[in-house]
């Protein structure tokens, strides 16, 4: 009687684990998310999410869009959206993102540097500063 428009097209995204108790060591690329839960030495490249759970620990580089950190993570974080910080996690190294979010608790120990919060300021039509 009522006639459905579908959309066929499915997204799939795969969502990786890393379990407790589990170390990998080298490098890891993907489309998909991850959480990770062990621990992972090296660099994880991904389009996707990255998680680090409360008893989670990454010790390298990573590369996302999004990351939720309740763990610990030492190196070199880019996350091109949204980083949220835990009250749990902690975090040391160099952190390049877009926006930030930090729950009471959280230790911060890096340098950060975010991407888009530098606008040019025009007087009169020509550049005058930067400013965040």
């Amino acid at each position: 009687m009522f006639s459905e428009k579908r959309n066929n097209q499915s997204q799939t995204v795969e969502r990786n684990i890393i379990a407790n108790k589990t170390k990998i060591v080298g490098a890891i690329e993907s489309d998909g998310d991850y959480r990770i839960d062990g621990t992972v030495e090296g660099t994880i490249k991904t389009s996707g999410r990255v998680i680090i759970g409360a008893d989670g620990v990454i010790n390298g580089d990573v590369e996302c869009s999004n990351a939720d950190i309740e763990g610990a993570f030492t190196g070199k974080l880019l996350v091109s959206k949204l980083l949220s910080l835990k009250s749990s996690a902690v975090i040391n190294g160099e952190v390049y993102i877009n926006k930030l979010s930090v729950e009471p608790g959280a230790i911060f120990n890096a340098t950060c540097s975010m991407k888009s919060g530098v606008k040019e300021l025009k007087s009169n039509g020509k550049t005058a500063e930067k400013t965040a």
